[in-house]
């Protein structure tokens, strides 16, 4: 089922970065709502997908005014200090919608002008490389993360049907790099996967970090609990994957082909490395 659209017109576009991700000046939701609509989202918990009528995967509000706040708020946030964004905490910047609406591509267009001194840009969607040139003008000052749970297909199918296949994730890495682009995947939240797993991220990125429900969901994992990702994780069989201790396996494979530096874990893979 496709999701109700909106237009809307907000009073400001750049949120002062705190909880999880208080290494960060702001954070910048283009959207609001996510399409994607994974099974185990915090986003599912907080106020903007309580409030709703409508479940969390089921409306995308777009911010019409998203690009004329950029140009306005980037300028006077420098001010007052470095500007540190994190795109996108609780949405999609990629999302279906974006291919009709190119309004991530729009605000990229206008960071190039007014640069942050960081951009972490948080996507699960392979459209990201649409928005190679304009990243590539972005230089060092950003960092592209890409989901990718698991290497499972099946497994994504279970928990996050709608959002797009592993193969092409991990096809979107492999450009990103071969243009030059600083990219990593991230491993979050762990979900099940084959041994193969860290060999084919391996093949794609040369940064990786590892997340789970229990460091990852900002509140130590009740927010997980509270969704009921337990029973969905028993009922198909995956029972030992739903432990505090599952991705210390996982980070053992991973040491196996990548060097200790290119492997992160939790917060301190999505912080600004400036």
């Amino acid at each position: 089922m496709k999701p109700s659209v909106n237009t809307r017109t907000s009073r400001s576009i750049l949120t002062k970065g705190s909880g999880f991700l208080h290494g960060y000046s702001h954070t910048l939701n283009p959207y609001a709502g996510c399409a994607f609509g994974c099974s185990y989202c915090y986003v599912r918990r907080m106020p903007i997908a309580l409030f709703r009528e409508e479940d969390w995967g089921e409306w995308v509000d777009i911010k019409e005014n998203a690009v004329a706040l950029v140009k306005k708020e980037i300028p006077k946030a420098r001010k007052k200090g470095k500007v540190s964004i994190f795109m996108s905490s609780s949405t999609d910047p990629y999302q279906p919608i974006d291919y009709k609406t190119s309004l991530t591509r729009d605000i990229l267009e206008a960071m190039v002008d007014q640069q942050p001194d960081f951009l972490f840009l948080q996507t699960r969607s392979p459209l990201v490389t649409r928005d190679i040139d304009l990243l590539r003008k972005l230089n060092n000052k950003v960092l592209v993360s890409i989901t990718v749970e698991t290497d499972l297909d099946s497994v994504r199918k279970i928990f996050a049907p709608s959002a797009p296949p592993i193969a092409g994730r991990l096809k979107a890495l492999q450009e990103l790099r071969e243009a030059g682009i600083p990219a990593q995947a991230a491993v979050a939240p762990l979900l099940p996967c084959s041994e193969k797993f860290p060999e084919k991220l391996s093949e794609a990125t040369s940064r990786v970090t590892l997340d789970d429900f229990f460091m990852g969901d900002g509140s130590g994992g009740k927010r997980t609990e509270q969704l009921g990702i337990r029973k969905l994780f028993e009922e198909n069989g995956f029972a030992d994957w739903y432990d505090r201790r599952a991705y210390l396996k996982i980070k053992k494979r991973l040491e196996k082909v990548y060097p200790a530096e290119a492997i992160h874990i939790s917060q301190e893979g999505f912080f600004p490395n400036r």
